[in-house]
């Protein structure tokens, strides 16, 4: 560029950029120093079990971050903070919502939340969000798209990374229910990433477990899979003023598929319910059938059976797991399994050699 063309520029011009006026910082500093003083300060395991049955909510959200941490020393912290809380827990109706996407969860989630929170209830909703398997990362955006609720006093919504496990429901979420009924929660909704044959995990950490479905795309009977609809206490095609003549066929055609299904072990007939979490119709009807299936339930001795083979469950999984764990964290892992790869690349040993040769040294 020619310097002589801005040798006789004037930079005191009106014409050149002017410096602009300092602003005010938009954030109140006091408050930031606040915020700084709480982040370096952890709470201990006394100060986290009385925020938690007080129902206070920033309590209730640091301690399932904790609970959501990978450090051993904050699962150490974690699991001291639930087996105190557990006494409080148990004493909420826990409901799964799950169905195709698009077919409406959050929408649904919100239209219920919020006839719940008018009629008294406390509402947790765990919103499962996926990540990915290159980065691990997740977009959490569930909250924004259940906006009434989420400002609502009544209700607590937690995002949280499905982090890779079964059925899209994160490894957590069975920790995070019990932290949320110690809180106070009377009802804990969890929605699940979407259908598939894995959503046998969130079946088995709720009470009541509810099918989604469409009736305007395409053929229904599509949406007709055996192992998820063995799962369902109920099955609702919402989204049902767009179309109510096709939504009341996709509902007859999915209470003829029932009929050749055995009857649950609860012994309650499986509904299916036209809904519209749009206009909310059919939102008071759904939460009186669920209302009705857990009065059946407890009258019957399911509930609690039901809820006992969960926690047997969780204790087969946290066996496996805990197995897991001890493998991965053996001391010289990291460097015998970058040996024994190297040897399978070569064809010196077959993967199956060098899965047994490895627990065996580690004694598993």
């Amino acid at each position: 560029m020619d310097s002589k063309l801005y040798s006789n520029f004037d930079y005191e011009s009106a014409l050149g950029v002017q410096p602009g006026i300092a602003q005010p910082s938009q954030v109140n500093n006091a408050y930031l120093e606040r915020m700084q003083a709480l982040r370096k300060k952890e709470p201990t395991v006394d100060e986290l079990v009385e925020g938690i049955i007080n129902g206070n909510r920033v309590v209730l959200s640091r301690a399932i971050t904790l609970v959501e941490s990978s450090r051993h020393d904050h699962q150490v912290k974690a699991q001291q903070v639930i087996e105190r809380c557990l006494p409080y827990s148990g004493r909420s109706v826990r409901l799964g919502i799950t169905g195709v996407p698009g077919a409406g969860k959050s929408t649904t989630i919100e239209a219920l939340g919020t006839y719940l929170t008018s009629k008294g209830h406390k509402v947790a909703v765990l919103a499962i969000d996926p990540s990915s398997e290159r980065t691990k990362g997740s977009i959490l955006g569930d909250k924004t798209r259940m906006e009434a609720l989420s400002v609502d006093e009544n209700a607590f919504i937690r995002p949280s990374p499905s982090a890779g496990s079964l059925g899209g429901v994160a490894r957590k979420t069975r920790e995070i229910i019990l932290l949320c009924e110690a809180a106070g929660f009377d009802v804990v909704i969890v929605e699940t990433v979407g259908v598939g044959q894995s959503e046998v995990a969130a079946h088995g950490m709720v009470d009541f477990f509810l099918l989604l479905q469409l009736a305007n795309t395409g053929d229904e009977l599509q949406g007709i899979k055996r192992g998820i609809m063995e799962m369902a206490d109920m099955i609702a095609i919402n989204k049902c003023d767009i179309d109510k003549e096709r939504s009341e066929l996709a509902a007859s055609r999915f209470r003829n598929a029932l009929h050749l299904f055995p009857l649950p072990e609860s012994g309650w007939p499986v509904k299916v319910r036209l809904c519209s979490a749009e206009s909310h119709f059919g939102i008071a009807e759904l939460w009186n059938d669920v209302t009705e299936y857990v009065a059946y339930a407890k009258s019957t001795g399911y509930f609690d059976q039901k809820r006992q083979l969960q926690n047997f469950k969780i204790l087969k999984e946290t066996i496996e797991q805990s197995l897991l764990d001890r493998f991965y964290n053996a001391p010289d892992m990291e460097s015998k399994l970058a040996a024994v790869k190297q040897q399978i690349l070569e064809g010196k040993v077959s993967a199956y050699q060098a899965a047994d040769a490895l627990l065996q040294d580690t004694c598993l």
